[in-house]
């Protein structure tokens, strides 16, 4: 069988600080290809070292196929993604990116509402981009954060016409959630990005909105009661055929990174979808916030996974 491809080999082409603690990342294909398409919204994981790969937002529109547009934060008290990449990355050197995944699913009749907390605007950059290109003016974006916002030039087209508010919560209101999905009506779509204070209360605004109009993104995991398995089951890769054994309430996560695994991790808390595997026999626990009831028939989180039976075989 061959092996598919996993990831696509960049180099950094530039690297810009337009303030302080946030770095804007181009990369490009090493040899000048085209890169993969990817749809608005959508998601790579950096594969920064040995065991270090992390998930940002594609921040350019999605008909720029010749480069892939980052904005990340300094996170001093992260898990080490950013830090590496604000301290150690510089223009030419090479970095392994993944597929793109994910996306939005854009209504194109209604409103489409985007709310952001600070960086959290980066998720739905691309997605205001590929709108502003099809002509469309049906969204608008409330954008607030604790002090200047940090990369308005990203979505300065946007800015001009008029469909962006920014707010800075240092002086002005805080954003009053259900005023603002109010609005403009259960019939618009709305997305939500930012930390997760911000997201409690924009969860409690759309508590009685149907759940396909609203769509959230977390930068941080949640604190979850993950039901794993109560029992000893083995977890079996059928490709290379390694397998290993799970103890009851043990992180599948640790045992494949002693099976050095070819499965990347980034989160680790079941809501970036770079574990993303199909499955072949379980049925597994699903834990995750990434997956509909169907794409769980067949394919599985293994970062927040259990077991339900005595064999995990992963198609991998």
């Amino acid at each position: 069988m061959t092996k598919a491809i996993r990831t696509v080999k960049t180099t950094v082409k530039d690297i810009s600080e337009p303030l302080t603690g946030i770095k804007i990342l181009v990369l490009e294909d090493e040899d000048q290809w085209e890169l993969p398409p990817f749809r608005p919204g959508a998601h790579i994981d950096l594969h920064l070292g040995k065991k270090l790969v992390r998930t940002y937002s594609l921040c350019n529109a999605p008909h720029e196929n010749s480069r892939y547009v980052l904005g990340i934060k300094k996170e001093d008290l992260g898990r080490g993604g950013s830090r590496f990449v604000h301290e150690n990355l510089q223009v030419g050197d090479r970095i392994d990116v993944s597929l793109p995944r994910g996306g939005m699913e854009l209504d194109a009749e209604n409103t489409n509402i985007f709310v952001a907390g600070g960086i959290g605007v980066t998720p739905f950059v691309s997605a205001i981009r590929y709108m502003e290109r099809q002509g469309r003016s049906n969204y608008v974006l409330y954008w607030s954060s604790n002090g200047p916002p940090s990369i308005p030039e990203i979505v300065r087209p946007a800015i001009d016409a008029g469909r962006v508010h920014i707010s800075d919560t240092r002086h002005d209101p805080f954003p009053d959630y259900a005023a603002i999905v109010s609005a403009h009506g259960q019939h618009s779509k709305v997305f939500c990005c930012g930390p997760e204070p911000m997201l409690k209360g924009f969860e409690q605004a759309v508590l009685s909105w149907p759940a396909e109009r609203v769509h959230i993104e977390r930068f941080s995991v949640p604190k979850l009661d993950i039901a794993r398995s109560d029992a000893v089951f083995e977890v079996v890769l059928a490709r290379s055929g390694l397998e290993a054994i799970v103890d009851p309430g043990a992180n599948i996560v640790h045992v494949l990174e002693e099976l050095d695994a070819d499965i990347s991790f980034s989160c680790e808390g079941g809501i970036c979808g770079a574990c993303r595997t199909p499955w072949i026999e379980g049925p597994p626990i699903h834990n995750d916030r990434v997956l509909t009831p169907a794409e769980r028939q067949k394919d599985v989180i293994v970062c927040v996974a259990g077991c339900a039976g005595p064999r995990l075989v992963l198609d991998a």
